[in-house]
């Protein structure tokens, strides 16, 4: 990397560096690099910490990396650093964690194969990318073809798309996605389908085309280019398709793990079909030409079925099925030519077996000889100067002879297929522009490369060199268009390897030259290529330690191609005798395959020549020579011309690319493998585009854009008003190098890494702000908690001193208290306590002074009996101590005397000697006798003392014995009277004894009593207690049961509750469906009537232009009304459709009867559903009606007595009427009679009784109303108490009623009362809502010229000065217009009042006249009155009033028709019309009709009307005021053929006069059905006009308007340049939509739409509105973060109060934005934790799984301050969601549209009161 951003390596600057298994990997700078560095300390990011060494050379410093916001862009050079690592990184991220497979690369489509279902491609897709600006959109292919598609609209220019890459990338279904987005978007020209034919040949030329190869499932093994055709309005019209090199040796042989074509194996897995007998086929095993890559099955692949879609495209592209049978031949033969065995007969020769039964089976279906081929196949002519012979062929070159036919056979079979797909594609219709898919092979290298690597690779280098002059116009272009300084830049140029390959002395040219050399050897080839390139080309190497290959240095990589075979495959040679033989077949097909030989082979690519060694003849002509040498071109050859046609048909079209990449080798699911993709981003120009833009200024501005993204930069003052200066001057300051960006004319242009040095300061700037907003906020939120406790405290410590405080107040009153009670306390206590211890004192100093002397004296006792014991104790002691002293000294002395006695016995032997020992021995002697004499003494006088001592003793002993002796008798003395007491003792025992008997019995009778009694008490108690055990237990039981019952009751009344609401439900939920089916059955139907006009319109045209005399108008009448006319108008249906096929004769008869078919069926589906709603409407019918008939029972006796009593009423009513009537037919039908004449007695008589008649009739029918108003009012009683008690309960209280006279007279004099009180409140009701109905109608009137005053005022105000003046003035002279016409009309009102009550007059006067004469002549006698005769009277008849009903001619039906509907607008004359005036009128006519009992009229009338409003949609269709005008008077029509039908359903709030308006002779149910379709098809039409005007607008407004200004910046953009969401002129805002809908809603409510209705039409709005915001949210990853979700709920929230404002809430329309806001919630919640995981699954109940994972994908933040998304968060989200049960469609349908329904709303107004302005010109009707 350049040095020039040195200053951007600082520490924590993150960094690439390479690496051998990720081939980059991520580091991080720990140490600020300085210039002059030489190794760079890094740390991983596993935390390993290293030192990279800089290239010593070059000093060149690592790729930077882009910032985090960056990652994850859309377009690769939207990315500040455009380098290899940041490419490579990007496309991982989003395919890997993102699952996004498409990513643009400037002009390029990079697209990843998933190798995965994905389901982005369905027709919501399609609609969704459709008219969208490809940056505006996520990537897609379907934004590609849309470009291409609007390119070739806009610019009147043809369009390519190269869909390129590796075997396995994905090519085939990228072309193939392309090409159903045109045939989806554009439609046909025709009716032919065209599109459906460009589609069907997709699955015939994968079938013939594509094999499984290891890389690839589905690989095409040849290039195709397909053109589409279109006309001047861009509709196809055909296409065109070429096809480049086909591999023919797949045919033949297949590597392991690889297929032959797709066809052959379906014919196999065919081969038990009926029809597949006669090819002899088994399965593909058995069959050398399908057996060999041992893999005959694809995993997931059925190839029956795919037989079948193959069949079926063929059949669609018009090839029969004789023709299919006869490919499946050709086909089949193939298969059974690879197994004819070829036996070696010796080393020169070979032959086949006789009758070689896969030989016999291949002649049989192709129709040849078996002799003639099985000798061929062995054999070849050999022709020299002067002869021809025949020579053998060797066992090897026979199979290979065999194996050439086999190709050849199938690349004509192919051939053939392809002209004929080409033939079904072609139309008539001129071609306007074209745009081509090429699918073409990609860049190619293996381990062994031959003849068809080197045509693919030379290609591809044609291809890259087309791709990089592009890329380098395209920038210079946009250089130019900025006027930016144009510097060279140096890109790849690989024009020096084309001309290896292509030029003069090129290796084509030396390889066509060795074919034609009689003994060319691949070897020698190779040394004349050595020779010639190799040190002229430094393109061209020689392999070291080969001589048979080559290497060329080919723009993505060095490919060494082995040079055996290139001459064979580039010669292409077959035997021609075998050609002969095809040739003379009998079987048609194949002889039409082989009939082109001798012709020019057209520029395909394919085999089609043959070899100099198969045209030979025995003579050959000249003529014949000449056109075998030019039809010998060799398939290089070939090739080489037709890819310069195709270079030249792409130079002439706007192309546009598509790079497929193969992710892994291994077919794994979002597997990424960095290594293959980089090896294939070099190899398809991907990087070489990133190199060429990097190499001048990448990144592009806007000002604009420029300015919202960095205005954090700029200072107030720094702000002008001119954003470009303003851009400039901050540019300048912030960047001081000139050289890092120029300016452009609308654009910025920037240098590799200024952005992100750009983004570096906005960063900082925005946490620096950050910081100092948390500093900030955290102060405030310190000091306010501060301060919160601080007030806290002084309170706490207020309240605690002052409770304080009182406390020891409290404690020092009451311590004085205490002390003052203590004083008085403590002195009596003490007073007392002295008194009780001094009494105490001297009783115990009594007690204890007498114990103390008793003591002392006990003590002088006790102290002089122990003196006495202790002298007796202590001289006992003494004389026991000196006794034993005296016994140890004895002991001692003896001890020692006897040692000194031995001393001195010792010494007395000694002595003994001598005199002295016997002197001293007899002194010592003397001593102890005297000694002893002393003892002898003490010892006698002790003896002595002890014999007195013993005299005492037996002196007390006798004493003793005496009374002893004396005791003993006086014992024997008792012991004599114990013993007489003892026997009067044994017999007081013995008695006892027998007590103790009587007594043991007793107590064991007792016992036993007592035993008995507790025995039967246990017995009683145990009873007791088991009885009152049973009890509880009963009880219990009781209690159990009726909580059971109760529970049971209550379960079951809950089940029943939750059954009738799920019943219920799904009786609303089917009603639904079964409304939306027949709503959409009814669009279809009326999407076929229009093709249908159509049809008969160019039809019509047709015959005009053929015969100009001829002209003649197609019928207006449709198939639905048709049901409902009568037989002139079958007869003219019938006319009509033999006028049309008349004009149709000629013509595709086919198609005519397809749409009458069609036609059929929906009108059959049609009607199904409609009986089907009508029993589900029945059902709810028949209920009610249930109920209404047991009322009516109950009822019915007492209702009784008022019908017969009306009946009899009536009755004399009409008896009074007949008699009057009588009265004046005899008074005028006697002329001549004088009798009764005016004054005479008879005429008196007769006036008085006329008088009297007219006041009873008037009586009666007072009488009449009076009942009438009583029954009505008692119905409406009746049903009030229904509902409030049971009818079981009425019926019984009537049943005493009838059983009671007395109380029935009371009843029948009550009833009189009520009746008399009922008439008087009624005709005070009548007046009261006669005056209220007319306050309101003025009120009414009111708001309506206010509304209308208010809304000419706004726009009045929109206008300029001159315009808003010229605009009053009209407004005012159409008020005056109008005020006149009234006034006019109410002038001749009163004329005619004046005229008739003038006429009146007359006749009053004449009468009066007449009278008085009478009187005068008159006196007369009663004779004379009888003779004269009675004068004929005229008595006038009152004028009726107005019956609200309109009578016209039939004559001016159609000017009806046209003057209030056909010529009506509703903008003009329209706008001062009470709501539903046409309705009204058209209904008072009907009416009229229905009263002269005219069903004729009444059914021209209807059908007339229809077909109008139809004409009116059909011409006016998208004025939405239109629509919503004749959607209000079609409702409020259909609605007065309900309230006047005469159903009780219907008539229960109308007014008696009402109810007398009602239909009386006819029907009209089913035109009520017909009128309601009608209503639903112009709702339908409603709904797609506000779609049109609102679809532009969603997107803008609720997405890209930055309604809440400075929420998010722009993030910066690639060359795809999406749409701003800054708002500059023209673009559409919220604003926009809300004015929008305001209009929509006062024009429905200005045209009298009902009030239900639009709700309905509200809830499809907002509908509409979520579904496209959140479908275009779910396709752009620049929506989805966090600020534009807050900008999306501000959005809806401004959609709520608009609903609020207009009392719309509870129309559900709230309801159908839920998915949108759950999706801006979703962008705005945390996203970390396990616990964010539940509340997100918790709160998006609305989403789908697949919307909710692509939002988390989509997720991308804006600043460096959000985060991403993690993997393992998405992870937990699909796991929790795992278990939902949803559909896997992953955008809203926008197209649908909910069942709406008409409810019932009767008219308040009066249909007498209508007054019909002159303005609509129906002068003509007649007010009946």
């Amino acid at each position: 990397m350049n040095r020039e951003l040195e200053y951007m390596f600082i520490r924590s600057a993150r960094v690439w560096i390479p690496d051998a298994e990720d081939v980059w990997k991520s580091a991080e700078l720990t140490r600020d690099y300085k210039h002059g560095d030489a190794t760079l300390h890094l740390m991983l990011e596993d935390a390993t910490n290293i030192e990279h060494k800089l290239d010593p050379k070059t000093k060149n410093l690592p790729y930077l990396r882009n910032p985090d916001i960056l990652v994850g862009e859309n377009d690769l050079t939207a990315l500040s650093y455009l380098h290899e690592p940041a490419v490579l990184h990007n496309l991982k991220v989003r395919f890997i964690d993102s699952k996004l497979i498409y990513t643009y690369c400037g002009i390029v489509l990079v697209a990843i194969n998933p190798y995965e279902t994905l389901q982005i491609y369905g027709s919501d897709i399609i609609n969704a990318y459709s008219g969208q600006n490809m940056g505006d959109m996520d990537p897609h292919i379907f934004a590609v073809a849309e470009e291409a598609y609007k390119q070739m609209a806009r610019d009147e220019r043809n369009q390519s798309i190269i869909v390129s890459g590796e075997s396995g990338a994905g090519k085939t279904v990228s072309a193939k996605y392309a090409m159903r987005y045109f045939a989806t978007v554009s439609g046909s020209a025709s009716e032919a389908n065209v599109e459906d034919k460009v589609l069907a040949s997709n699955p015939i030329m994968e079938a013939i085309g594509n094999a499984k190869t290891t890389r690839n499932d589905n690989s095409s093994r040849f290039g195709k280019y397909i053109e589409i055709g279109f006309d001047n309005r861009y509709r196809i019209i055909g296409a065109n398709m070429r096809t480049y090199l086909l591999e023919k040796s797949r045919v033949v042989f297949q590597a392991d793990e690889e297929r032959n074509y797709h066809i052959f194996y379906q014919l196999c897995a065919s081969a038990h079909l009926p029809e597949f007998k006669n090819l002899r086929l088994s399965t593909a095993n058995a069959f050398l030409y399908t057996r060999q890559g041992r893999s005959p099955v694809i995993a997931g692949v059925d190839d029956t079925k795919e037989l079948g879609t193959t069949r079926h495209a063929f059949t669609m592209l018009g090839i029969n099925e004789s023709y299919q049978m006869g490919l499946f031949q050709v086909l089949a033969a193939i298969l059974h030519l690879g197994n004819v065995e070829i036996k070696e007969r010796d080393s020169d020769s070979s032959l086949i077996a006789p009758n070689n039964a896969h030989l016999t089976a291949f002649c049989e279906l192709v129709g040849v000889a078996y002799p003639d081929m099985s000798q061929w196949l062995c054999h070849r002519k050999l022709k020299t100067a002067t002869e021809t012979y025949v020579k053998p062929l060797p066992r090897l070159q026979a199979t290979n002879a065999r194996d050439a036919l086999s190709k050849h056979i199938y690349a004509k079979l192919f051939n053939w297929i392809v002209e004929h797909v080409n033939k079904a594609l072609i139309t008539n219709v001129k071609q306007h522009s074209f745009i081509g898919v090429l699918d073409i092979y990609g860049f190619e290298t293996f381990e062994i490369n031959s003849f068809e690597q080197f045509c693919i690779n030379y290609a591809n280098e044609k291809l890259q060199q087309q791709f990089n002059m592009h890329v380098f116009k395209l920038e210079q272009e946009e250089y130019m268009k900025e006027q930016i300084p144009w510097t060279l830049i140096d890109f790849y140029d690989n024009q020096p390897c084309i001309n290896l390959i292509e030029a003069k002395m090129g290796i084509l040219d030396l390889l066509d030259e060795e074919c034609k050399m009689p003994r060319g050897s691949d070897d020698t080839w190779a040394q004349k290529l050595y020779n010639t390139h190799l040190k002229t080309c430094s393109l061209f190497e020689k392999p070291r330690m080969s001589n048979r290959a080559f290497i060329i240095q080919h723009f993505a990589d060095k490919v060494e191609y082995q040079c055996e075979g290139f001459l064979e495959k580039n010669k292409d040679t077959v035997n021609e005798e075998q050609i002969n033989v095809m040739k003379a077949s009998k079987f048609d097909l194949l002889v039409e395959l082989f009939q082109d030989e001798d012709k020019a082979i057209t520029p395909t690519g394919q085999v089609a020549g043959t070899g100099g060694r198969t045209r030979l003849s025995i003579k050959p002509e000249k003529g014949r020579e000449k056109t075998s040498k030019e039809h010998k071109k060799t398939v290089g050859c070939q090739f080489r011309n037709s890819l310069q046609m195709l270079m030249d048909t792409l130079n002439a079209t706007t192309p546009h690319y598509v790079r497929c990449i193969k992710p892994n080798d291994f077919k794994l699911a979002f597997s990424f493998d960095p290594k293959r993709a980089v090896q294939q981003l070099r190899a398809c120009g991907v990087l070489e585009t990133i190199r060429i833009s990097a190499a001048g200024f990448p990144s592009r501005w806007t000002y604009q854009e420029f300015f919202s993204r960095y205005r954090v930069l700029m200072k107030q003052k720094d702000v002008l008003p001119d954003k470009k200066l303003t851009c400039r001057n901050v540019l300048e300051t912030l960047v001081q190098d000139q050289d890092k960006y120029q300016f452009g004319k609308t654009k910025i242009f920037f240098r590799a890494g200024q952005v992100a040095y750009l983004e570096k300061l906005r960063a900082d700037k925005l946490r620096a702000a950050c910081i100092r907003i948390q500093k900030t906020i955290r102060c405030w939120l310190a000091r306010k908690k501060y301060l919160r406790m601080r007030s806290a405290a002084i309170t706490i410590q207020r309240f605690t001193r002052g409770y304080q405080a009182r406390c020891l107040t409290k404690f020092m009153r009451r311590t004085a208290a205490a002390t003052f009670i203590q004083k008085y306390q403590r002195m009596y206590v003490a007073r007392k306590r002295y008194r009780q211890k001094q009494a105490a004192a001297l009783a115990m100093q009594t007690i204890l002074r007498a114990y103390m002397a008793r003591q002392k004296y006990r003590a002088l006792l006790r102290e002089n009996k122990a003196v006495i014991i202790q002298k007796h104790i202590r001289g006992w002691l003494a004389r026991c101590w000196y006794k034993r002293c005296l016994e140890a000294i004895v002991y001692l002395q003896c001890c020692i005397r006897r040692m000194r006695a031995r001393w001195e016995l010792k010494k007395l032997k000694i002595e003994a000697r001598s005199v002295e020992h016997f002197k001293k021995l007899n002194k010592g002697m003397e001593n102890k006798i005297m000694q002893l004499q002393r003892k002898i003494d003490e010892q006698v006088k002790d003896n002595r003392l002890t014999s007195e001592k013993l005299v005492g003793l037996e002196n007390s002993y006798s004493v003793e014995s005496e009374k002893m002796q004396k005791e003993v008798g006086r014992l024997r003395g008792i012991e004599e009277d114990a013993k007489n007491k003892t026997n009067q003792v044994s017999s007081l025992l013995e008695e006892l004894e027998r007590l103790r008997k009587e007594l043991s019995v007793t107590q064991q009778e007792k016992k036993t009593i007592e035993d008995w009694a507790h025995t039967y008490r246990d017995e009683m108690e145990k009873l007791v207690g088991e009885l009152k055990e049973t009890n509880g237990v009963l009880k219990k039981d009781k209690d159990d049961l009726n909580r059971s019952i109760q529970e049971q009751s209550q379960q079951m009344t809950e089940k029943m509750a939750r059954c009738i609401v799920e019943e219920t439900q799904q009786l609303e939920t089917d009603l639904n469906e079964e409304r939306s089916r027949y709503q959409n059955l009814l669009t279809e139907h009326l999407r076929l009537e229009e093709k249908y006009d159509d049809l008969k319109e160019e039809m019509a045209l047709s015959s005009n232009v053929s015969k100009p005399c001829h002209r003649r108008t197609d019928s207006t009448h449709s198939s639905n009304e048709s049901e409902y006319t009568y037989n002139s108008e079958y007869a003219e249906l019938e006319e009509s459709s033999r006028i049309s096929e008349d004009i149709t004769r000629g013509m595709d008869t086919s198609l005519t009867l397809k749409l009458q078919k069609r036609l059929t069926e929906l009108e059959q589906d049609k009607q199904l559903l409609r009986n089907e709603l009508e029993n589900k409407e029945d059902q709810f019918q028949r209920a009610r009606a249930r109920d209404d008939a047991e009322f009516k029972k109950a009822r019915g006796a007492e209702l009784e007595y008022e019908s017969l009593k009306r009946q009899e009423l009536e009755s004399e009513n009409k008896k009074l009427r007949h008699d009057l009537r009588e009265m004046r037919q005899s008074l005028l039908g006697d002329a001549a009679a004088n009798a009764g004449a005016p004054g005479s007695p008879a005429y008196k008589v007769l006036l008085d009784q006329l008088n009297s008649s007219c006041e009873e009739l008037e009586v009666r029918k007072e009488e009449v109303l009076i009942l009438r108003s009583q029954l009505v009012s008692q119905k409406e009683a009746m049903h009030h108490k229904e509902t409030m008690t049971e009818p079981s309960v009425f019926a019984e209280d009537v049943t005493k009623l009838k059983d009671a006279d007395e109380i029935k007279q009371a009843y029948v004099g009550l009833k009189d009362t009520t009746r008399l009180l009922e008439h008087q409140l009624q005709s005070q009701r009548r007046t009261y809502d006669n005056e209220v109905e007319s306050l309101r109608g003025e009120l009414q009137n009111v708001k309506e010229e206010n509304n209308r005053q208010q809304q000419l005022l706004a726009q009045n105000l929109q206008l300029p000065p001159e315009a808003r003046i010229e605009a009053s003035l009209q407004h005012e002279i159409t008020r005056l217009t109008n005020e006149n016409l009234d006034l006019m009309e109410q002038l001749e009102k009163q004329d005619r009042t004046i005229r008739k009550l003038k006429k009146q007059l007359k006749v009053y006067s004449k009468r009066i006249g007449e009278m008085g004469a009478g009187q005068t002549e008159g006196q007369t006698s009663p004779g004379q009155l009888v003779e004269e005769p009675i004068h004929p009277v005229n008595i006038p008849r009152r004028e009726k009033d107005f019956q609200g009903m309109l009578e016209y001619k039939k004559e001016d039906e159609m000017k009806l028709v046209k003057n209030l509907i056909l010529e009506l607008k509703p903008r003009g004359v329209a706008v001062n019309l009470i709501p539903g005036l046409p309705a009204y009128i058209l209904f008072m006519c009907l009416r009229h009709a229905d009263y002269v009992n005219d069903d004729q009229k009444v059914r021209t009338l209807l059908t007339s009307t229809i077909n109008s409003i139809k004409k009116i949609l059909k011409k006016r269709g998208d004025d939405f005021e239109t629509v919503s005008f004749w959607l209000s008077n079609t409702c409020r029509f259909l609605h007065c053929l309900k309230q006047y039908s005469g159903d009780e359903a219907f008539m229960k709030h109308n007014t008696s006069r009402q109810n007398e308006h009602s239909l009386n002779n006819f029907d009209l149910a089913e035109y009520r059905q017909v009128i309601s379709d009608l209503a639903i098809q112009i709702y339908q039409q409603l709904i797609k006009c506000m779609e049109n005007l609102l679809q532009p607008m969603i997107v803008s407004g609720m997405l890209e308007h930055e309604t809440i200004q400075g929420v998010s910046g722009v993030k910066p953009t690639g060359l795809r340049k999406r749409t701003s969401s800054i708002a500059d002129e023209g673009t559409y805002t919220l604003d926009t939509i809300l004015r929008q809908l305001s209009a929509f809603h006062s024009t429905m409510c200005q045209h009298g739409t009902d009030p239900e209705l639009i709700k309905q039409v509200v809830k499809q709005e907002f509908y509409i509105i979520g579904a496209v915001t959140l479908n275009n949210l779910l396709l752009r990853k620049d929506m989805c973060s966090w600020s534009k979700g807050m900008q999306i709920r501000y959005n809806v929230s401004q959609l709520e109060e608009w609903l609020r404002d207009k009392g719309l809430m509870v129309c559900g329309a709230k309801e159908t934005l839920e998915p949108l806001i759950q999706a801006a919630q979703l962008l705005q919640v945390k996203k970390k934790t396990d616990e964010d995981a539940e509340a997100i699954c918790s709160m998006c109940l609305a989403l789908t799984t697949a919307q909710i994972v692509k939002v988390l994908n989509l997720y991308t933040p804006v600043n460096e301050f959000e985060e991403r998304v993690s993997v393992a968060f998405i992870r937990t989200i699909q796991t929790r969601l795992r278990d939902r049960c949803e559909s896997p469609q992953l955008l809203m349908d926008t197209k649908m549209i909910y069942p709406v329904t008409f409810p019932f709303n009767p008219s308040s107004l009066a249909l007498e009161t209508i007054q019909i302005p002159s303005s609509l010109n129906l002068g003509f009707l007649t007010r009946v």
